[in-house]
């Protein structure tokens, strides 16, 4: 399968996993988002990705297209966590979410990243 795929087992997808991530993860905060990461030294390599989009972004439009663009950054840039973690990005109320694109989430995820990588995971 091709690096750039995103396959089921790198996302959050219940409850109980956003629940965990909320109450014991570490805060990082960017101008555009808020991001809640959670170390595990088990479970698949690399990190698994939890969006959080709120109705008051705007229309289902505005949402999807929030939540596909920072997709389409995890999935890229997979190969650059060098840690086992669980992330949930929450978009604040400052971004505009008719005008995101790929540049400026990478210009406020990539120095989240080592930020992450920096954190004592217990990992590889």
């Amino acid at each position: 399968m091709s690096r750039l795929s995103w396959k089921k087992e790198h996302k959050l997808l219940r409850k109980p996993e956003f629940d965990l991530c909320y109450e014991q993860g570490k805060k990082l905060f960017t101008k555009s988002f808020i991001l809640f990461v959670l170390c595990h030294g088990s479970g698949p390599s690399g990190v698994r990705l939890g969006l959080t989009v709120s109705r008051k972004k705007g229309p289902a439009v505005v949402r999807n297209r929030i939540k596909r663009v920072l997709r389409s950054y995890f999935r890229i840039n997979q190969e650059i966590f060098q840690v086992r973690a669980d992330i949930i990005i929450v978009p604040k109320r400052a971004l505009d979410g008719k005008t995101i694109t790929y540049a400026l989430a990478e210009k406020e995820l990539l120095p989240m990243v080592g930020k992450i990588n920096k954190l004592s995971c217990g990992g590889e």
